[in-house]
């Protein structure tokens, strides 16, 4: 097994980007785990162009499948006086997997202050069950997250209320709060979809679409509590709602999926 810091740390200068090497037990079914890809991604954006404002939004496609040695190469599409937009192309043995285009934006003083995610029930991590405790072997990733049952729907239950809430952090001890660990955290949970079904089935997410709410990437004992609804399937996909806060309730990042639903 590679921990995530050594993995992170693995990434090297190639040419013109960067390269690294991502072991089997972070893979889900044959390519590596989408939250994984776009963490690579923020981390090769780091790399490149060093200090950076806060990550304010990115949109992440995943195109393919990501295996081998991964490429990755980032670019600056714009930079202005408060932000810098830049795209980063993740490519594997297959050819291009993961685009990831970022927008970083300095704070600036606003008259404006408005939050309209409320807070929702904070359970105790400890008291929730297990709930990668029975995932499916292809998804090797997880034993890397620890993962708790808040509320919602199960996996392939057969609900008629496709959503659920989960309490995640990584396995690893130690590892500080940041976006990019944040990004391999918050894909960790199976689309909320599947809480239709009755029976596994493939699922596939096509693209993520991320707004950070807050500059400060903080929280206690390494958890944070994510809810996933979906809102439309239809036609073999799924278009999914996500929200993100801290162990405090400090609503952090709002994204959105659209998912390919087989079978």
């Amino acid at each position: 097994m590679t921990e995530f810091t050594a993995l992170m740390a693995g990434m090297t200068r190639s040419g013109d980007g960067w390269t690294v090497s991502v072991s089997d037990d972070w893979l889900q079914g044959r390519t590596v785990y989408g939250g994984m890809g776009a963490a690579l991604c923020m981390q090769a954006a780091l790399n490149e162009f060093g200090s950076v404002p806060p990550l304010r939004s990115a949109q992440i496609a995943f195109i393919g499948p990501a295996t081998g040695q991964l490429q990755l190469t980032a670019t600056v599409l714009r930079k202005g006086k408060s932000t810098l937009f830049a795209n980063v192309d993740l490519v594997g043995e297959a050819g291009l997997a993961t685009r990831a285009v970022f927008c970083f934006g300095a704070a600036r003083e606003s008259a404006y202050n408005y939050v309209a995610i409320g807070t929702p029930e904070l359970k105790d991590p400890e008291s929730c069950p297990d709930f990668f405790r029975n995932a499916p072997p292809v998804l090797r990733f997880v034993q890397h997250m620890e993962g708790r049952f808040v509320s919602g729907s199960p996996p392939f239950s057969g609900s008629d209320d496709p959503q659920m809430s989960l309490w995640l952090r990584h396995r690893e001890p130690g590892i500080t709060p940041s976006l990019v660990a944040l990004l391999a955290l918050a894909d960790a949970p199976p689309p909320a979809a599947t809480a239709r079904a009755k029976t596994p089935s493939l699922i596939s997410t096509m693209t993520w679409s991320i707004d950070m709410l807050t500059d400060e990437i903080t929280t206690d004992d390494g958890w944070w509590l994510i809810h996933n609804r979906a809102e439309q399937i239809a036609g073999g996909y799924s278009s999914q709602a996500m929200t993100l806060w801290n162990r405090q309730g400090t609503p952090i990042m709002a994204s959105r999926q659209n998912i390919a639903v087989f079978g």
